[in-house]
């Protein structure tokens, strides 16, 4: 009786367009460069060239644009043992960034040559999001690399998210292992929140602005207008530095939190008010109202190239609103999280506004997001978040 033949390893075959975006270091490849596939959704495949040469290895989707997230490079293996060296990779970084914070980013994905996984850690909690079908395949293995490596009390999926939609997946929210409590308490710097894993926006906090809120500390001063506010972190950072705070929320459960949050830190110079954003500046601005800092942490008015247009009217509108608003001598704190608005388009957005609120700005700082949120170069779709310090000359 003949041995059965080994089995067919699954391979996808680029285009020369894919293999030089593989080449110069991009980890995607668009499914208009894979000219053909022998895989599942899912599966790791190894990548080959028009001309059979081997690229390396990659997560593959047979329903995103993204048809190929890269792994390795050349022949190199993408076996557990990879996975595993590189979680500890990410972990390792984390804590040699010495972060004041009981929660931060073990995990950002490319940003960790882990693609499409995330992992953030709140104090003994994790909270993950496999991003695509490969990510997904991979995810009991990487909760057992995640207990091996950290024992954490529980690990929790946040999967309603768009791009799992994108990808075919469900959008469960569910613990995968020990028990994750309705909240949780952490710690930024001095400051504790009590945090929502299971419903709270993003993973339940926004980590990637932990730093541009310690930095905005150094300039924030007098009467502070804290708009698109959520649970109130930078309120929450600067108040000590500020007489008096307006914290500005649409939703009303996200008022009912900063006030909780405030009570928690003993800081009662904190007025959280339920108000859109656009209406509540424009009606400021009618009453001659004069703030010295101000705060705009607007969430992405561009989700995709076709709402770019409209999300560059919104961000000249609140931001001319703001300063006007702003005395002189003040200082605004305004940021993009839309990836599709990059640094130089929001600059130019930032400085027609001053042209039309006839304010003279200067830069003070440029930041970005923070450091366990790494952006890798040559790969502009990791760095999505903006963050310009400005003082108002006159």
């Amino acid at each position: 009786m003949s041995a059965s033949p080994p089995p067919t390893e699954p391979v996808a075959v680029v285009t020369a367009r894919g293999e030089d975006r593989i080449r110069g270091g991009h980890p995607w490849v668009y499914r208009a460069d894979v000219v053909k596939a022998r895989a599942a959704g899912g599966d790791t495949v190894v990548v080959r060239s028009p001309r059979g040469r081997p690229l390396g290895r990659a997560l593959y989707s047979d329903r995103s644009q993204i048809a190929l997230r890269m792994l390795t490079a050349g022949e190199a293996p993408a076996a557990l043992d990879l996975w595993r060296a590189r979680l500890a990779s990410a972990i390792a970084l984390r804590r040699a960034l010495d972060i004041d914070a009981t929660a931060c980013r073990l995990v950002h994905g490319e940003g960790d040559l882990l693609p499409s996984c995330i992992v953030d850690q709140y104090g003994d909690y994790l909270v993950v999001q496999a991003l695509s079908q490969g990510a997904d395949r991979m995810l009991p293995a990487l909760v057992g690399l995640l207990e091996e490596q950290l024992h954490p009390a529980g690990i929790l999926a946040r999967h309603d998210v768009k791009a799992r939609e994108l990808e075919g997946l469900d959008s469960a929210v569910q613990a995968l292992a020990g028990s994750v409590p309705p909240l949780v308490t952490v710690r930024e710097g001095r400051i504790e929140h009590e945090v929502d894993l299971w419903h709270g926006q993003k993973t339940g906090l926004f980590l990637d602005q932990r730093e541009n809120r310690a930095a905005a500390r150094a300039y924030a001063r007098g009467r502070l207008l804290d708009c698109f506010s959520y649970h109130g972190a930078f309120a929450l950072q600067l108040a000590d530095r500020c007489d008096r705070v307006v914290a500005l929320d649409v939703s009303e459960d996200a008022v009912a939190r900063i006030a909780i949050n405030a009570a928690r830190n003993g800081i009662a110079t904190i007025e959280a008010r339920a108000a859109n954003a656009f209406d509540a500046l424009r009606d400021m601005e009618r009453a001659r109202e004069r703030f010295d800092t101000i705060v705009l942490d607007p969430p992405a008015f561009a989700k995709n190239k076709a709402a770019v247009e409209r999300a560059r009217a919104g961000y000249k509108e609140i931001n001319l609103r703001a300063m006007k608003l702003l005395a002189p001598g003040g200082t605004l704190v305004t940021c993009s999280c839309s990836y599709h608005v990059d640094e130089a388009a929001f600059g130019q957005i930032v400085y027609e506004a001053s042209v039309d609120a006839r304010a003279r700005m200067a830069v003070m700082e440029k930041r970005m997001q923070a450091r366990d949120h790494p952006v890798v170069l040559g790969v502009p779709e990791t760095y999505y978040l903006k963050c310009f310090i400005m003082r108002k000359l006159a």
